[in-house]
């Protein structure tokens, strides 16, 4: 077996739902195409816009399917575009992070409540001092 043949017994990392929504809003223009990295029958999908309509509905077929295939040969089988299949150091690096961002954000809804409580607030010298004005 050689390293094409094991390439193509690998699912793809690029997701099959993102495949499918570029296929069907974009699919004439061969977005999806592009996505999978397969540029140059992107370009020819662009310029024929989808083979006039039946090279589009094929490949909406084939990805509705989950036979359609990526530059490196490779099934598109999930569907799940978060779904990782790589490093499990990375990953780790990566939900690190997300807390970290998760927490900062959580900071910032606090202060910004502070802040709108303080606005709200009425001021009692300035009643007074728009009765003396008007009067």
């Amino acid at each position: 077996m050689d390293v094409t043949e094991s390439h193509s017994l690998e699912p793809s990392d690029r997701s099959r739902g993102v495949a499918l929504a570029l296929a069907t809003l974009l699919g004439p223009f061969g977005a999806h195409r592009f996505y999978v990295g397969k540029t140059g029958t992107g370009v020819a999908m662009l310029l024929t816009l989808g083979g006039l309509g039946i090279w589009y509905l094929y490949d909406l077929i084939l990805i509705a399917g989950g036979s359609f295939r990526d530059a490196q040969g490779r099934l598109i089988t999930r569907w799940d575009p978060e779904q990782a299949s790589g490093d499990p150091e990375l990953r780790r690096e990566v939900f690190l992070e997300l807390d970290a961002l998760r927490s900062e954000m959580a900071e910032l809804t606090e202060r910004l409540d502070f802040a709108e409580r303080l606005l709200a607030k009425p001021r009692p010298h300035e009643g007074a001092d728009r009765s003396a004005i008007h009067s």
